[in-house]
């Protein structure tokens, strides 16, 4: 029997104690499910492509943790590392040879990356990352582009994408008007946007940061040339450009987007996809600017818990596995078959929707698109989105339950897995047209 398109009652009794508890009754925004309605699940536990929610009903889920769980849930290879990893000690705050070997890793397989730093998060990468830079060009003023989110600090909550989008704030009470000053934004795809904010703010921007394939507006790709041109920019006006990889390192290729692209930053962040999808962080890339953070520079940064050897562990196991067969092929072929459903079914219902994917991140925009940036994205009838996303829930599909956020497929996504969930989709797509 398929699961409710609403919450069972564990997940409602859980959610109504959660919320004299916790602001929301969550720990992030977006799992509320008010963009989609409804009660949220409480996932009880996860398998290769499947969650079980508190009630004992079983998904097939394309959240994976948004985005890091390349393998899907508890494989045996990563659970193995964190077993053995936590019988050693959880915590030293201290170097651990692990530290050393996952460096290596990131450093042999990120091109741009020739030396880097193990944080907590992917939040706390990004901050540091434009610390380091506004250190290294003493210039006070980040460009960020609308619709891109890069963790919750002050500077990012400026036309933020992601959870900001889904509960429609434009920013965040308690960003001063200084730090809103320093943040200039500028439309995702638009190369003459961004040359005018550099002309107008000449020798005052540190650094332009993006995604350089969004995920946190729904998934959009960047526009040909559009990479290049933004290096080719910042460049010529003396800024750092910084590729905020969280979600597409490692995930659209071994040395992610700037692999993929061919398109190298000064500086990348990453975060908990090198934990296989435990909590940590990362930011690198140029030895000179690296060189600049303590104790090697000034630029000050610390963490107890940076390279947490469980983290780092389990790590280790799944770019190690990165590395085994040819799972970058199985990904985009899974991901291929799974566009192709989805295709089929939009035409067969003569439903004009926009779906885009860039390897294994896809999203189904409820509009005709094309979705190019934040304008364009906030177009989408994200009521519709909603019904759309409950009728699939009940048919044992559990997507993001946000327009603006994009959907994972993973190696765990088998032959079996896409055929149902392609299935799925099309009635999904038939229930939600009323």
């Amino acid at each position: 029997m398929p699961p409710s398109s609403s919450a069972g009652p564990k997940s409602r009794a859980l959610f109504e104690r959660a919320r004299r508890l916790i602001p929301g009754g969550v720990n992030s925004p977006v799992r509320a499910f008010r963009a989609v309605g409804g009660e949220p699940l409480f996932i009880e536990r996860g398998q290769g492509p499947h969650v079980w929610d508190a009630d004992g009903r079983r998904y097939l889920d394309y959240v994976a943790s948004w985005g890091p769980l390349l393998f899907g849930h508890a494989h045996p290879r990563i659970v193995a590392a964190v077993q053995a990893a936590a019988a050693r000690g959880t915590s030293f705050g201290a170097p651990t040879a692990l530290e050393v070997e996952m460096a290596a890793r990131i450093c042999a397989m990120v091109p741009s990356v020739e030396m880097v730093r193990l944080v907590n998060s992917g939040t706390e990468a990004t901050l540091s990352a434009v610390r380091l830079a506004r250190a290294a060009t003493r210039r006070p003023r980040l460009l960020k582009f609308a619709g891109c989110y890069h963790g919750h600090g002050d500077s990012f909550l400026i036309k933020a994408g992601s959870g900001v989008a889904t509960l429609g704030l434009p920013d965040s009470p308690g960003v001063t008007a200084g730090t809103a000053a320093d943040t200039l934004v500028a439309e995702f795809n638009d190369l003459a946007g961004v040359t005018a904010i550099l002309d107008a703010e000449a020798g005052q921007v540190a650094a332009v940061i993006l995604e350089p394939v969004v995920g946190n507006m729904g998934l959009v790709p960047p526009a040909p040339g559009f990479l290049a041109g933004l290096r080719a920019l910042c460049d010529r006006h003396g800024a750092l450009l910084i590729f905020d990889e969280v979600m597409t390192g490692f995930r659209l290729a071994a040395g992610g987007a700037q692999e993929r692209f061919g398109v190298r930053p000064d500086l990348s962040t990453f975060g908990k996809v090198i934990g296989g999808g435990l909590p940590i962080g990362a930011y690198g890339g140029r030895r000179d600017l690296m060189e600049l953070v303590a104790p090697s520079g000034p630029v000050y940064q610390a963490g107890t818990l940076s390279g947490n050897p469980v983290a780092v562990a389990a790590g280790l196991a799944m770019l190690e596995m990165l590395g085994e067969g040819a799972v970058y092929m199985e990904l985009e072929r899974a991901s291929q078959e799974l566009e192709d459903g989805i295709r089929a079914h939009l035409a067969r219902l003569g439903l004009d929707l926009c779906l885009q994917r860039v390897g294994s991140m896809w999203t189904l925009f409820f509009q005709p698109g094309p979705v190019r940036d934040w304008p364009s994205a906030a177009k989408s009838d994200t009521a519709r989105f909603g019904r759309f996303f409950r009728a699939l829930l009940g048919r044992g599909v559990y997507i993001a339950p946000s327009q603006y956020e994009a959907c994972f497929v993973g190696a765990a996504h088998d032959g079996e897995a896409i055929e149902t969930t392609v299935a799925a989709i099309g009635a999904a797509l038939e229930e939600s047209q009323s």
